[in-house]
């Protein structure tokens, strides 16, 4: 996946977290654990960002 598509992803994922969180103050929340997974999603892809980030400055040293 290309950086610009998985910044992309990572914005989406966010949106999707936020409305999600504001329905379960509401009350209105279906799927509870859709919280969870969105929130993982989110982590996997800035662990992936993180290692290449890692790598770049490595291999530059």
């Amino acid at each position: 996946m290309k950086p610009e598509d998985r910044a992309k992803l990572l914005n989406d994922l966010r949106n999707e977290l936020l409305k999600l969180q504001t329905q379960k103050e509401r009350g209105t929340l279906e799927n509870p654990g859709r919280v969870r997974t969105v929130r993982r999603a989110i982590a996997r892809i800035l662990t992936i960002m993180n290692e290449e980030a890692r790598r770049s400055v490595k291999a530059g040293e």
